[in-house]
């Protein structure tokens, strides 16, 4: 299986990079930079300069893009159809580092996390423009896309247990009541669905156990 991880120098690629390399899978960075994960096989290139056959050889491609600053949220919908458009009618599935602020807090899937009063105003833009990827994604039925968003509470320095519950659309707390993730217990079930791929065109999510 060979495996290509975008954005593979942010705190979630390069974690996601080590876990697919510590499995022995065939795992290249993509990085606008000098690489700094672990991988051996490196393409260096924007990811709006990605084409078609740059991605031909691949699997999966993960995408692990993420950006905070005000002025760049909206290329979380922008890079994310670029990936879409040229994998278009593809075998290579998409993987998507996703944001927990759109997962759903009722059954009938009306309201989101981003949607109580405790979320935080800060996270409230990030929240917004993920999930409208998300939603735009879930048009793409001439990809084979997977969604995964995180616990609530994720966390970058966590420590890796080894050990995730996987859930759907809704937001999953474990035995403790608690909605936390590691970044190294998510890039463990990153890999998984890369190995797995039970979810096309579906948003999963995990958190710990």
């Amino acid at each position: 299986m060979k495996i290509a991880v975008v954005c593979a120098n942010g705190k979630a690629g390069k974690l996601i990079v080590k876990e697919a390399a510590e499995r022995g899978l065939d795992v290249t960075a993509i990085v606008r930079g000098e690489n700094q994960s672990e991988a051996r096989q490196v393409l260096q290139k924007d990811l709006f300069d990605l084409i078609a056959s740059d991605l031909a050889d691949f699997d999966v491609v993960i995408d692990a893009f993420g950006a905070w600053a005000p002025e760049a949220l909206s290329q979380h919908s922008t890079t994310l159809k670029h990936l879409c458009d040229i994998l278009s009618g593809k075998e290579t599935r998409l993987l998507v580092v996703g944001g927990a602020g759109s997962l759903y807090i009722n059954a009938d899937h009306t309201s989101q996390v981003m949607d109580g009063a405790d979320f935080p105003d800060i996270f409230k833009p990030l929240a917004t423009n993920m999930g409208k990827a998300l939603e735009e994604l879930r048009t793409r039925n001439d990809v084979k896309w997977t969604y995964i968003s995180p616990a609530g509470d994720f966390q970058a320095d966590g420590a890796r247990t080894g050990k995730y519950i996987l859930g759907g659309e809704e937001l999953l707390l474990n035995s403790k009541g608690e909605s936390v993730i590691s970044y190294a217990d998510y890039a463990i079930a990153m890999v998984d669905e890369a190995i797995n791929g039970n979810h096309l065109q579906q948003r999963i999510s995990v958190v710990a156990e």
